[in-house]
């Protein structure tokens, strides 16, 4: 399947990346230490690309009235907002900021944001970016006054988690509105170490997948931002990365020493983010996906299941992970007051752990033990999936392996763009 627009003329330096400014050292925050209790050693070394950037003076932003796109996960190490930081600081000219989905406070729901305000800690005026594109975003940028956009927001690594199509639209919009457009970089939660998964047909193109990456990207934005300008924006946006130092592609989220905070509401924990490439398919069913409960994407259920699907499951021999039967009542969204039976997903080795597949085993179970199983009725689950295939080959009876078999070769095609951007080893 065709990937790209200019995969045959694009390269690594199609983008202009600064891994920092030259003279950036290291940020002064104190280290974390000890241990995650799964073997990985927390890094003493790792700083974001804010970090970078800030203990450089903001030198790549001087002279230019900066606007930033980004939410409650845009905090250094000490939780203090970047917005706050920025424009309490004399050295950069920070002039508005721009709210994706959730708002850039973060107190709107899935699909809500928080519209136009000035925020009332800084006065600063806050622009509504979500479900705006195109020339209607490059009309927002240019309202704003700003020269160069900042983006800065913590990733889940799932193709149809928003944010990282906020960026894509921002960076389009910036190049049409004639801005610049920097990335502060962030650790992608649930590692760098490859993509996973089906990759998105561009004829099902939607804000849950843009453009064809796989379900699983294996990708933290800054890399993202390099892939999108150079194989998929219709013309690239002048580009600068500001990269980490101190991550490597096989560190998870506590390796980082950075604090958690949510990305969205039901993004709760980084165990969250670790599932959720795969059991973000139940969005697309008529079962919970665990939203109003503490262990949204790890609860699993609907009315009138009981323990046969959690055997189920354990009969797959899915790596890294087991299922517990469980139940619960959801406080909102679907089920809301009903108590559910359903399973609850334990990863208990997350380097072997497999998100898309155990996604698609929990799909092909469902069906198997519950007569009452049924996809969402306008087919989200093509849109979360990037095509028909995944629904008609579960509904034709295809199992966990014959489904994961069927888009090995997009995949194999994805893995071999992918690596042309890549920062991080």
């Amino acid at each position: 399947m065709m990937l790209s627009r200019r995969s045959l003329l694009a390269t690594p330096a199609a983008a202009a990346t600064c891994g920092a400014p030259r003279s950036a050292a290291p940020a002064t925050a104190a280290p974390a230490t000890g241990a995650t209790g799964l073997g990985s050693p927390r890094s003493p070394r790792l700083s974001t690309g804010f970090e970078r950037l800030a203990a450089d003076g903001y030198a790549l932003l001087k002279g230019q009235r900066v606007g930033i796109v980004t939410n409650p996960t845009g905090v250094t190490r000490d939780v203090r907002h970047i917005v706050d930081v920025m424009h309490a600081d004399p050295r950069v000219k920070l002039t508005a900021v721009f709210g994706p989905e959730h708002g850039f406070r973060g107190t709107a729901q899935a699909g809500g944001s928080e519209g136009r305000y000035d925020d009332p800690a800084t006065g600063l005026p806050v622009y509504d970016t979500y479900l705006k594109s195109g020339r209607a975003l490059a009309d927002v940028f240019t309202a704003s006054g700003v020269d160069t956009v900042v983006f800065d927001i913590q990733d889940a690594g799932a193709r149809f988690y928003t944010y990282i199509w906020t960026l894509y639209d921002c960076m389009e919009a910036a190049r049409l509105a004639g801005r610049r457009f920097v990335v502060l970089d962030r650790p992608n939660p649930v590692t760098g170490r490859s993509a996973q998964g089906p990759v998105l047909h561009k004829e099902f193109a939607s804000f849950v997948g843009r453009e064809p990456i796989a379900q699983a990207h294996g990708m933290t934005v800054a890399e993202l931002a390099r892939l999108f300008n150079a194989e998929f924006l219709s013309a690239p946006v002048p580009l600068e990365t500001v990269q980490m130092t101190g991550w490597k592609r096989t560190d998870f989220y506590d390796a980082s020493g950075l604090p958690w905070v949510p990305p969205s509401p039901n993004m709760p924990t980084p165990d969250t983010a670790l599932v959720y490439s795969g059991t973000g398919l139940f969005e697309g069913t008529n079962l919970s996906e665990g939203r109003g409960t503490t262990r949204p994407f790890e609860l699993l259920g609907a009315e009138n299941i009981d323990g046969r699907w959690a055997a189920a499951a354990n009969e797959l021999r899915l790596p890294g992970v087991h299922f517990r039967e469980a139940y619960f009542a959801p406080t909102f969204s679907k089920f809301q007051g009903k108590t559910v039976g359903g399973v609850q997903i334990h990863v208990h080795d997350r380097a072997a752990y497999d998100p898309v597949r155990t996604g698609i085993g929990l799909l092909v179970t469902a069906k198997k033990v519950w007569s009452g199983f049924g996809w969402r009725s306008d087919n989200w689950i093509d849109k979360l999936t990037g095509s028909t295939r995944v629904r008609t080959m579960i509904d034709a009876g295809a199992g966990t392996d014959e489904v994961v078999a069927a888009w090995q070769e997009e995949l194999t095609a994805f893995r071999r763009i992918r690596t042309k951007y890549l920062l991080y080893r």
